[in-house]
């Protein structure tokens, strides 16, 4: 079968996202700014533009690192937050939620360092992710900032795919449609 693409701009970047079968009836756009600093760094800046005051940023690992790094690095190098899919041995405590997302097939966890969730309490956070679909991804991070004690003060991702776009607490740059078997805009 011959890969078909979807042609949008983002953040005044053009790209081809391959269309990638999620199941029998239906695609979605595959989008990964992993190994391309010209989108990341211009999402980044667009995103920034939008955000709302807040202290720190947080991600799950691990398609927002390299966006939410960026974002960091332009607002004056800020520290910011990594919830990790495994615990590591430099964490000196867990917090653990678990999540599905659409572009994984089973169950996964995510794991907040005690540290981490310490330097979130009473704090200002914002969610970041570079894609939101569902929206399972984006409440596994927000029930580990209320673990933490945080306060959320904004969900921004850079694209809103599907009837994600339709949430009124999402600040998101571009619409990323569904599409059908044969990659038709649904």
């Amino acid at each position: 079968m011959e890969q078909k693409y979807y042609h949008m701009t983002i953040a005044g970047c053009e790209r081809d996202l391959p269309l990638c079968p999620l199941n029998e009836s239906m695609m979605i756009g595959a989008f990964v700014i992993f190994g391309d600093p010209e989108l990341t760094t211009a999402c980044a800046e667009e995103l920034l533009k939008r955000a709302p005051a807040y202290d720190y940023l947080i991600t799950a690992e691990a398609k927002g690192i390299p966006l939410v790094h960026e974002m960091a690095r332009l607002a004056g190098n800020q520290k910011y937050v990594l919830a990790r899919k495994t615990p590591k041995l430099y964490m000196t405590g867990v917090t653990e939620v678990e999540v599905r997302s659409i572009t994984t097939d089973r169950l996964q966890k995510l794991y907040l360092d005690t540290a981490d969730a310490e330097m979130m309490r009473g704090k200002r956070i914002l969610i970041v992710d570079d894609v939101v679909s569902l929206g399972d991804s984006l409440h596994a991070l927000e029930e580990l900032v209320k673990a933490a004690g945080g306060n959320i003060c904004g969900k921004m991702t850079i694209l809103a795919e599907g009837k994600a776009s339709e949430r009124d607490d999402l600040i998101y740059l571009e619409k990323l449609p569904l599409f059908d078997k044969d990659g038709n805009v649904l």
